[in-house]
C-alpha cells in the first residue's frame, strides 16, 4: 500500500466535501437541527458529508471497514478501518462560527497509518502518514520547542454530556489560567490537535472524546514531533475517551498538574 498516494487522495476528497459543507452553511436553519443526545447535535449536512466520504473511501480501499460518527451500523474490517468524522464542530457550524473540520484516519489493526484534518473555513489541510512528515497544505509542520507551561498556549474542550470529572477539570482549568499564556476552546478537537502539530498550541487536553475526534489529529501530532497519551499516560488514547497531546517538552509537567487534580 502506498500510504503517501492514499493520503493525497483523501486530501483531495476532504477538500471537495469541505466545499459542499461551506456551500450549505448559510442554507441551514433551526429546523434542520436534530438531537442525538444531550447537547449532541447533528444536521443533514453531517449526514450528507458522511455518505459522500464513505462512498469515496470505499472505492479507494474496498477491503476497509468504517468507524464513523453518524452511522454505527457500518461493518468493520478485519484489518483496515477508516475512522471518519464528517463534520467535527457541528455546534460551531450550526451557529455559523467559522471553525469546523473534516477528520479522516485509517487504522491498520490498532495502528493509525494515515490522518487528514481539513479545516473548512481557512481551507487548511493538515495531514500525515506513517513514517512520513506532517504537512499543512503541502508544507512541513512541526511542534514548538517551548519547554515551560508558563510560556505555553493550551487548548481544551468543555464536556457537554459527561460531567463526572467536572470538578477536577475546572480546578485544572483555573490553575492553567494562572500558570500559562492562556487556555482556548475552539470547538473542534480535530483542529485543536492539528494546531498542536503546527506549533500554534503547545498542548491540548480533553475527556469525553470518541475515536473519530482524535485518530487523525493524533497521528499528525506524532509525525510533527509531538507526544500523545491518555491522562494516566496509557497509550489507548484513540478509544480511551481522553487525550493529552503536546509538543513533547511540556508533556510531563502538564501530566503532573493533571494528576494533582484528577488522581489525588
Amino acid at each position: 500500500m502506498n500510504l503517501e498516494l492514499l493520503t493525497n487522495q483523501v486530501v483531495t476528497l476532504s477538500k471537495s466535501v469541505g466545499k459542499m459543507i461551506r456551500d450549505e452553511v448559510n442554507k441551514l436553519d433551526e429546523t434542520d437541527v436534530e438531537y442525538k443526545g444531550i447537547h449532541n447535535l447533528v444536521t443533514y449536512v453531517d449526514k450528507k458529508s458522511e455518505d459522500i466520504l464513505i462512498a469515496e473511501l470505499r472505492k479507494m480501499l474496498p477491503e476497509a471497514g468504517f468507524i464513523a460518527e453518524e452511522d454505527d451500523k457500518l461493518a468493520r474490517g478485519d484489518r483496515y478501518n477508516w475512522i471518519v468524522d464528517p463534520l467535527d464542530g457541528t455546534t460551531n457550524f450550526i451557529h455559523k462560527i467559522p471553525l469546523y473540520s473534516i477528520s479522516i484516519a485509517l487504522n491498520d489493526g490498532d495502528e493509525t497509518v494515515l490522518g487528514v484534518v481539513y479545516e473548512i473555513n481557512l481551507k487548511e489541510c493538515f495531514y500525515a502518514w506513517k513514517n512520513g512528515p506532517a504537512l499543512l497544505n503541502g508544507k512541513k509542520i512541526k511542534v514548538t520547542d517551548t519547554k515551560l507551561i508558563d510560556k505555553s498556549l493550551i487548548a481544551t474542550g468543555f464536556p457537554y454530556y459527561d460531567y463526572s470529572l467536572l470538578d477536577p477539570y475546572l480546578a485544572l482549568f483555573k490553575d492553567l489560567m494562572q500558570s500559562s499564556r492562556g487556555v482556548r476552546r475552539l470547538g473542534s478537537a480535530a483542529v485543536d490537535l492539528a494546531y498542536v502539530a503546527a506549533g500554534r498550541f503547545e498542548l491540548f487536553y480533553e475527556y469525553g472524546l470518541n475515536p473519530w475526534d482524535v485518530a487523525a489529529g493524533a497521528l499528525i501530532v506524532k509525525q510533527a514531533g509531538g507526544k500523545i497519551s491518555r491522562f494516566n499516560e496509557d497509550q489507548n488514547y484513540i478509544f480511551g475517551k481522553e487525550i493529552v497531546a503536546s509538543n513533547t517538552l511540556v508533556h510531563d509537567a502538564f501530566i503532573q498538574k493533571l494528576n494533582h487534580y484528577f488522581f489525588t
